[in-house]
């Protein structure tokens, strides 16, 4: 028998989950993990983040194939779609995600639990199993980490094969003819953008008249354009208002917010992409009274505790960005406060990424959230167009625009769009972090040539010292 008397209980594996179990394991602190699935990872390793990056890293192989190489003195005489080995390799690369925690877990001594947790009393965790047997377990501190689950219309009833979440939209059996995205935001750029690339024709259908919500419309501009150039089409300030089941496919129908006009189209595959809710049922947050707010969040304090004490709550279920790194970090935080230690997040400096082609990262304060704010700033934007490495790869789409307060010169926010983005966007980060202005990430070498040297230019473009091309 698994011994049942913990320091700590996580409930829930995904990145907040595995590693504040880690880092409190790490700190001394006897730690449980309970698991409703059954593979640890959450929605991120399983359905989410690790298999949408695989299959849009596949899909960029196969349009590069099909364009790019040629200009590059590689030429293919045929370039044929094998989904199956697509999927499998998207697969692998789940399982050796999934298994590394269990790894970790050993490693560790973290001990787990396969079922699904529900707090029962303050300190004690019941544990109820597939084949439905039931075990409680004590503990000094519960953290609740159970992530989110995706939104679903009343009139877009999820079926995983005609009308889709991102969980199905992973998992298509063959290349759909058409396709229509309900919702403009990082998950319908992203798995819009991967059937896209392999032969669909996709409709994307937003209700605001702005893509990506609140990301840099500079950067969101220059993406939307080169998502039409490849065959996206796009109906923005436009609502979904119903939907048709028929024999093959999906009819649905939308009204066009600035004028009124109803109009629908038939889709082969819809994927609901507008948003994500707070997974909370079930783990006994009513019974226990624990604190809630309108949109259905934990309510948390400053160190991540509820109302109720002893039990802490990190990730989706929580206010702010719904991202695996910012759980990963609150997670973190909350190990450390139960060792004794000062856990601490770093709200401004959480980053955002929509890993489309091009990319677009993204930190800190917009230019349009700095006025709305009184701040005083100054901007300084550079092209990929006038990059060498950027010339050399082949793509010169976009470009860095850093912010900074315009009496100290902090920096204040960053947003690119371009090449390798997704990696550019940490050295800012960094800087951030230690309170850094401009002029010391424009003082600080970068090798050349190099993408990265794309920030240092708009980091000397804020005074207006970047180098003329």
């Amino acid at each position: 028998m698994a011994d049942t008397q913990f320091d700590l209980i996580v409930i829930g594996s995904g990145p907040g989950g595995y590693v504040g179990a880690i880092r409190a394991a790490q700190l001394g602190l006897k730690t449980a993990v309970i698991e409703k699935d059954k593979t640890f990872g959450g929605t991120c390793l399983n359905v989410g983040c690790i298999p949408s990056k695989a299959l849009l890293e596949s899909s960029e192989h196969f349009i590069a194939a099909q364009h790019d190489l040629a200009a590059h003195g590689v030429k293919l005489a045929k370039v044929e779609l094998d989904l199956p080995t697509m999927m499998t390799r998207k697969d692998k690369v789940v399982k050796q995600n999934t298994e590394g925690i269990t790894f970790l877990f050993k490693k560790n001594k973290i001990t787990s639990f396969q079922g699904f947790g529900k707090i029962v009393a303050p300190g004690k965790v019941e544990v109820k199993a597939d084949d439905g047997n039931t075990q409680v377990l004590t503990t000094k501190y519960i953290m609740i980490a159970t992530g989110s689950a995706p939104v679903e219309l009343p009139f877009l009833k999820f079926d995983e094969k005609r009308i889709v979440s991102n969980t199905g939209a992973l998992a298509l059996p063959q290349v759909p003819k058409t396709m229509v995205v309900v919702g403009g935001g990082v998950i319908g750029l992203e798995l819009g953008s991967v059937w896209q690339r392999l032969g669909s024709k996709v409709t994307v259908i937003e209700y605001a008249n702005r893509l990506g919500g609140s990301m840099d419309q500079d950067c969101m501009n220059v993406l939307k354009k080169n998502l039409e150039k490849e065959g996206m089409t796009f109906l923005l300030s436009t609502k979904v208002t119903g939907s048709k089941t028929l024999n093959d496919g999906v009819e649905v129908s939308y009204e066009s917010l600035t004028d009124g006009k109803a109009a629908s189209m038939k889709a082969d595959v819809v994927l609901v992409a507008t948003g994500r809710k707070p997974f909370s049922a079930g783990l006994g947050c009513e019974e226990m009274g624990i604190q809630k707010d309108p949109q259905g969040r934990i309510v948390v304090d400053s160190h991540y505790q509820t109302n109720v004490p002893g039990i802490y709550a990190i990730g989706d279920v929580i206010a702010g960005p719904m991202l695996a790194h910012k759980a990963e970090e609150e997670g973190v935080a909350v190990a450390e406060i139960l060792a004794g230690h000062a856990g601490h997040v770093n709200y401004n400096t959480v980053p955002g990424v929509i890993y489309t082609h091009p990319e677009i990262a993204a930190v800190g304060l917009t230019e349009e959230q700095a006025k709305e704010k009184g701040l005083e700033i100054n901007v300084g934007k550079f092209p990929f167009l006038a990059n060498g490495r950027a010339r050399a790869k082949g793509f010169t789409e976009g470009f860095v625009k850093i912010i900074a307060d315009k009496k100290t010169d902090r920096i204040l926010g960053a947003h690119m769009v371009g090449p390798g983005v997704s990696e550019l966007i940490h050295e800012v980060i960094v800087c951030m972090e230690f309170g850094g202005s401009s002029e010391d990430l424009a003082r600080s070498f970068h090798a050349h040539p190099t993408l990265s040297e794309v920030v240092r230019e708009a980091a000397l473009a804020v005074e207006k010292r970047q180098r003329q091309m």
